[in-house]
């Protein structure tokens, strides 16, 4: 098995790598901020999340904030492990020679 075939496929998409990157240096960030810093859809947001969250690397809070609805999402202690895993396999396949 080479190291290609040991990156992690959940993390394939950008959008899963931007959501894995912010979670990984931020405690919880809401829909909003992270919809802003990944400059993606609503529905972009929503199905890679929920993607990420049935693998259970992220944790997703939805509850009301006043009467307005807020959704907030976390890394969790597996999705940490899995990323950090993720990373240095992509960091040695750079470095192959």
């Amino acid at each position: 098995m080479g190291i290609i075939d040991k990156l992690n496929k959940n993390f394939e998409s950008r959008v899963r790598l931007g959501i894995m990157s912010v979670l990984i240096v931020n405690d919880w960030v809401d829909f909003t901020e992270m919809k802003a810093l990944l400059s993606i859809t609503d529905g972009n947001l929503a199905s890679h999340s929920a993607a990420l969250e049935k693998s259970e690397y992220i944790e997703i809070k939805k509850e009301f904030v006043g009467k307005k609805p807020k959704t907030s999402y976390r890394i969790t202690n597996l999705g940490r492990v899995a990323f950090k895993e993720h990373l240095n396999y992509l960091e040695k396949l750079i470095n192959a020679k």
